[in-house]
C-alpha cells in the first residue's frame, strides 16, 4: 500500500466535491456518480443529503441509468439475443439503479452556479454498449435544475431508461407528518420483489391517491406512479410541504419512498425520495416507456427542485 503523502487530505467516500451557490442557494455535487450531496436555501436543508464523510447510502443523490429500478433476475433480450447483469440487489435477485451511481465522473465545467460532468460507459457483460453521458446542474433564480444528456456512442442499438433518486427533505422531522401531493392518476402494482405484476390501478379511492396535498401518516410507499399530470408548461410538479420537485415530459413515472428500508435505521422516513424516471421498473423486460436508442441518438431529460 502507497503511504499517504504528508499532509495530503485523505480521498473522500464520494470523491472530488463541487460547490454551487447563487443567492442563498448552494449545492453540492460529487464526483462519483455525479450524484448531488446537498441542496440548502437560507442556510435550511432542502433535501435529505449525507454528510462528506460517508458514501451515498440509500441511492441519495443518484444518476440512475441506463436504466432506473429494477431488472427481475438481472435478465433481459434484445433483438433475440439474452443478457445476464450482476444481481446487485441480491436478496431479491434483481438488478438494480443501472451502471453509472459508482463510477467516477469527470469534470467538464465549473463555475460559481453550475457544473458539468461528463462519462463514458463502456460496454461490459450484461450491457455491451457504448454511451456517453453528459449531466449539468444548475442554480437558477427559480432553484435547481438537473440535465442530463445521454447519445450511443456505439454500433447497434442500445436499451435506455434514466432515474434520479433525490430525498426530499420532512420539514417536521419525519415523513409521517408532511403533506404530499403527487399529481398522478394510476399507480403500479408490485410482487414482493419490487417488480410490477403488469397491473396499473387507478388512484381513485385507494390508499395512493395524493392528487390533492394530504398528510403521508404511517402509510410505507415505495411505489411507482404514471399518467402523470402536467400543467400547461408541460411540467409535472409533486410537492411536499413547501417543497416542488418538477420533472419535465421525457419522464413518465415517478416512484415516491417513505425510506423504510435504508440504513441506518435512525435515517429511516426523514426524508421521501421523489424518484423522476423515463420507464416503469423492470422495463427491460415490459418496454413500459423502454427508448432503444440508435447509434448517435440522444436523449435529454431535466428536473429541479425549488423551494418556498
Amino acid at each position: 500500500m502507497m503511504p499517504m503523502q504528508p499532509g495530503k487530505p485523505p480521498e473522500l467516500p464520494s470523491g472530488e466535491q463541487y460547490e454551487l451557490r447563487h443567492g442563498s442557494q448552494r449545492a453540492v455535487v460529487v464526483e462519483v456518480g455525479a450524484g448531488i450531496r446537498w441542496y440548502e436555501v437560507d442556510g435550511q436543508p432542502v433535501l435529505d443529503g449525507y454528510p462528506e464523510d460517508e458514501m451515498a447510502g440509500g441511492g441519495r443523490g443518484a444518476i440512475l441509468a441506463p436504466w432506473p429500478n429494477r431488472i427481475r433476475d438481472g435478465a433481459y433480450e434484445l433483438d433475440g439475443q439474452s443478457y445476464q447483469l450482476a444481481l446487485t440487489e441480491a436478496d431479491k435477485r434483481n438488478a438494480i439503479h443501472g451502471l453509472v451511481r459508482w463510477a467516477n465522473w469527470s469534470c467538464a465545467a465549473h463555475n460559481a452556479d453550475s457544473v458539468r460532468l461528463r462519462l463514458l460507459l463502456h460496454p461490459q457483460p450484461g450491457y455491451p454498449f457504448t454511451l456517453s453521458f453528459e449531466a449539468q446542474y444548475r442554480l437558477t433564480d427559480g432553484g435547481l435544475r438537473v440535465s442530463v444528456t445521454a447519445r450511443n456512442v456505439g454500433s447497434s442499438h442500445a436499451p435506455y431508461g434514466i432515474g434520479h433518486h433525490p430525498y426530499l427533505r420532512s420539514a417536521s422531522g419525519l415523513v409521517d407528518l408532511s403533506q404530499l401531493r403527487v399529481p398522478a392518476r394510476s399507480w403500479l402494482e408490485l410482487d414482493e420483489r419490487g417488480i410490477p405484476t403488469g397491473r396499473a390501478l387507478p388512484v381513485e379511492g385507494s390508499d395512493y391517491d395524493f392528487r390533492r396535498s394530504r398528510t403521508i401518516g404511517g402509510l410505507k410507499l415505495d411505489t411507482p406512479y404514471t399518467e402523470l399530470e402536467r400543467d400547461p408548461d408541460g411540467l409535472t410538479r409533486v410537492q411536499l410541504d413547501g417543497v416542488t420537485l418538477w420533472l419535465d415530459a421525457g419522464f413518465d413515472y415517478v416512484q415516491v419512498f417513505t425510506g423504510d428500508t435504508v440504513q441506518p435505521p435512525a435515517r429511516r422516513r426523514q426524508g421521501l425520495a421523489v424518484e423522476p424516471m423515463t420507464c416503469a421498473p423492470d422495463a427491460f423486460h415490459s418496454g413500459r416507456g423502454l427508448h432503444v436508442l440508435d447509434p448517435g441518438q440522444s436523449l435529454t431529460t431535466s428536473w429541479g427542485v425549488s423551494a418556498g
